[in-house]
């Protein structure tokens, strides 16, 4: 990769449009379809969740895609081609769901071709994408550009959902397929929008010259393993993200035990975490650059204060599923959201601050790294949250010692990984540099 000028504020928001994107189409796969699967189709909850944990399984390809965008002189190919495959992939998964009523031999096997293309599209265009971003916006505006992007994909899943269930009104399979094929089709395009001309160089021309790693795949991931800090803040990313997720299945069942909330009630309680959450991001792409401090680890204190913070209301959860009525509970997931998204948004800064710490040519790679690493924690968060309730409520006979042991388990989680961070800024890049490596 040559170098080129810094991305300016509207590059960045128009690479934030690919987020809002690839929001959009994984809504439609992780939780409309799933909704539809269960409700609609009157399918077992299992076949959904497993799916989805199948499409996080696929995306351990991460750093193949990676290595794949930095070989190249460009990663605009590899982002439109992953959308692409991720479009298809949901519009299958939609066929899929509606085959699964009459014919569901042949509406599984086409689930789960279809749910590897999800995530096959998913680890190319995001992988490409965080690569681009972190190689092309300026230090300075990196906690800034990363809340931005984030807030962007948020605001995809909010607006494609509000959308898509105004149009599926009143359902029908055929309708189904038309919104699906509908939001895929507009995904596509908003990606060929938001790419074109970015990279320098309009889609359809030469490629710019320059250079790439030579090493083959296994020579840079082990290259890139051997560097400490890109291998300790894998870990951090692994024991962050498995905290992070492990509430994700089990916030509104607690809810609905505890508290004696509606389902209705209980939607509007994740509507509260999720505006923490948005708090947390806007704070800090604000407050990144001005309060970041120093050093070659800017955003530690801020991934250090999230971590904390979420693990204080994850304690706050735990108190509440032994009070019950009373606690304050909307206040707590608040707070949870908001710590979230400090952590969430200030974690994916330093993302894009380490992917180019050997200089340009491996920042796929690492963020494919790291990316492979968030998505198999959400896998194993997810379930493992959800089993830990179970297996609570079978050994305690009663609802709220099961929650709180799943809440304060996360709660350790969250300060087992503000530990590790506190130790990011401290470990040093081997002497022979990973560059070196990869020659």
């Amino acid at each position: 990769m040559i170098a080129r000028a810094p991305l300016s504020w509207p590059g960045i928001a128009r690479l934030g449009l690919v987020q809002s994107a690839l929001g959009a189409v994984v809504m439609l796969s992780s939780s409309l379809l799933n909704r539809v699967m269960v409700v609609e189709y009157a399918q077992a909850a299992t076949l959904p969740a497993a799916l989805v944990a199948f499409h996080y399984a696929v995306q351990l390809t991460r750093p193949k895609w990676g290595h794949g965008s930095d070989m190249g002189r460009r990663r605009t190919p590899w982002i439109i081609g992953g959308m692409g495959m991720l479009a298809a992939g949901g519009v299958l998964a939609t066929l899929a769901t509606v085959m699964l009523r009459d014919q569901p031999v042949a509406g599984l096997l086409l689930a789960i071709i279809a749910y590897a293309m999800i995530g096959l599209g998913v680890g190319a265009c995001g992988t490409s994408l965080l690569a681009l971003l972190a190689s092309r916006t300026a230090p300075e505006r990196r906690p800034a550009a990363a809340s931005l992007t984030w807030i962007m994909m948020i605001v995809g899943i909010v607006v494609t959902a509000g959308i898509a269930g105004r149009l599926l009104e009143p359902f029908s399979a055929g309708l189904l397929i038309k919104v699906a094929s509908g939001v895929a089709g507009a995904a596509f395009l908003v990606t060929l929008f938001a790419v074109w001309g970015v990279e320098g160089n309009a889609i359809g021309q030469p490629p710019a010259t320059g250079t790439a790693p030579s090493a083959d795949f296994g020579t840079a991931l082990r290259a890139i393993w051997d560097d400490p800090r890109a291998r300790l803040f894998t870990i951090f990313v692994f024991v962050s993200m498995v905290a992070y997720s492990a509430q994700d299945l089990i916030l509104e069942p607690f809810a609905g035990l505890r508290f004696g909330l509606t389902p209705g009630q209980s939607t509007q309680l994740s509507s509260v975490q999720h505006m923490g959450v948005l708090g947390g991001m806007v704070l800090v792409g604000v407050g990144g650059h001005a309060f970041g401090g120093s050093g070659g680890f800017r955003l530690r204190r801020w991934i250090v204060g999230g971590c904390v913070g979420s693990a204080l209301a994850l304690a706050g959860l735990a108190a509440a599923a032994n009070v019950g009525p009373g606690w304050p509970l909307q206040p707590t997931v608040f707070l949870l959201g908001f710590a979230n998204g400090v952590f969430a948004v200030a974690a994916i800064g330093a993302m894009m601050e380490l992917a180019g710490a050997d200089g340009p040519g491996t920042e796929g790679i690492r963020m494919g790294l790291w990316g492979a690493a968030q998505a198999l924690a959400f896998g194993i968060g997810g379930f493992a949250g959800a089993t830990g309730v179970d297996i609570g409520r079978a050994a305690f006979a009663s609802d709220a010692p099961a929650f709180a042991l799943v809440f304060t388990l996360e709660a350790g989680l969250f300060l087992i990984a503000a530990l590790i961070a506190t130790k990011l800024s401290t470990v040093q890049q081997p002497q022979s540099s990973i560059r070196g490596a990869l020659a």
